[in-house]
């Protein structure tokens, strides 16, 4: 027996079923109208990244108690070619 498959058969009426798709409806739409708004920030997403980024790199920050540690700028990280943010929702991937 397999532990990735944790499928269990259930018997549904067909108002169930209906109900269920219904659900999955509406939370594909709202979670569409979340990417929408996730996507809508991303301007302003990267200049809270390089807000940031000028933050640890000029005051530090905090280490232990007062003890600040500022990080140079070849140790901030780099965000590889072609990577966007991404609104992530499902467990696993799709089809499992």
């Amino acid at each position: 027996m397999s532990f990735k498959n944790t499928f269990i058969r259930h018997d549904r009426s067909p108002e169930v079923t209906a109900w269920i798709e219904e659900e999955r409806a509406e939370q594909e739409e709202r979670f569409a109208t979340i990417v929408k708004a996730m996507e809508e920030l991303n301007p302003e997403r990267e200049k809270w990244y390089q807000e940031f980024f000028d933050r640890v790199t000029t005051l530090g920050f905090n280490q232990d108690g007062d003890l600040k540690v500022k990080i140079s700028p070849r140790d901030l990280p780099v965000r590889p070619a072609g990577r966007t943010n991404q609104v992530i929702w499902k467990y696993g991937v799709d089809g499992e």
